[in-house]
Formats: C-alpha cells, sequence, structure tokens
C-alpha cells in the first residue's frame, strides 16, 4: 500500500480529534474531488513500518479519538488487504480508538468486508459535485451517508451517524 500523507491532529474527518491516513488509489475519479493527486495507486509513499509507527505514535495520545483512513480510497481493491491488517492491528492495540474510513463504494457493494466491518463509521458514496453541501458535516455531497458500522449490521439497513 502506498500513502499520501499523515494528518495530525484533524477535526474535520470525523468525530473528535484525529489521524487521519491519506492513501493512494481511486477508480473513482470524482469531478472536482479534493484530492486527485491521489488517484494513482503507485503514487505517493510506500507505507512502511516506519509510517506505521508514526500512526501508532500519534494514536498513543491520550487525546486523540481515533483514525481516518482517507485518500483516494482505503478500499481500492489494491488496498484492501493492507488495510484489512492495519484496522486488525490498530483494532488490537487501540481498542478504544475509533476507526473512520471514507470511500467512494456504496454500503451495499462494501458492508460484508472484513475491513468494513471493523470500522465503527463508513462515508460511503462518491462526491457529486452537483449535489455538494458545504454545510454537511464529514461529506461532501448530499448523496454520501455517514454510517454507523455496527448498528447497520446489526439492523440490516444503513443507520446514520450522529
Amino acid at each position: 500500500m502506498r500513502y499520501h500523507n499523515i494528518t495530525k491532529d484533524d477535526m474535520l474527518n470525523g468525530d473528535g480529534l484525529r489521524v487521519v491516513l491519506w492513501v493512494a488509489g481511486c477508480e473513482h475519479r470524482c469531478p472536482e474531488c479534493q484530492n486527485p493527486v491521489t488517484w494513482d495507486i503507485n503514487g505517493g509513499l510506500e507505507f512502511d513500518e516506519a509510517a506505521k509507527q508514526e500512526l501508532f505514535c500519534e494514536l498513543d495520545k491520550d487525546y486523540i479519538s481515533g483514525i481516518t483512513l482517507s485518500g483516494g480510497d482505503p478500499l481500492h481493491h489494491e488496498n484492501r488487504a493492507d488495510i484489512t491488517a492495519l484496522i486488525d492491528e490498530i483494532k488490537e492495540k487501540y481498542p478504544k480508538k475509533t476507526i473512520w474510513m471514507y470511500t467512494g463504494y456504496s454500503w451495499k457493494d462494501v458492508k460484508d468486508l472484513p475491513c468494513v466491518r471493523k470500522t465503527d463509521v463508513l462515508v460511503d458514496g462518491r462526491y457529486i459535485k452537483e449535489l455538494r453541501d458545504v454545510n454537511l458535516p464529514w461529506r461532501g455531497s448530499t448523496n454520501q451517508n455517514v454510517i454507523d458500522v455496527d448498528e447497520s449490521i446489526l439492523l440490516g439497513k444503513i443507520v446514520l451517524h450522529n
């Protein structure tokens, strides 16, 4: 897996103060995407042990609520195995931290993936510039959902995160 940036002390991409991993690779290529530089699966830097330790150093901080995985798309087919392994390690080391993930895929297409089932909140759907609304929390366009993963799996339907 490759990545473009690790943002520290982020308040825009999920509840609380978070660390954000911006992964490389996106097949959706949404017009007017905020991160087109992340589309190339071969772009950015190798997500190596040093990058993982940088993430974990941030997650060690008591005031950090959790991690947000964005990009690009963490659920790009070439990222899925590495994202699953990273989520497993985070869940083991930081069971009280939340995991948010942004993807251009729809809930119905990814809800059964192991990495999604271990995520607390999934923001799904492609960004659609005609549906842009700057007043929406944690999403860019009105077609996207901010999904409470556990509740949605339990009830068998999309339950929005409050």
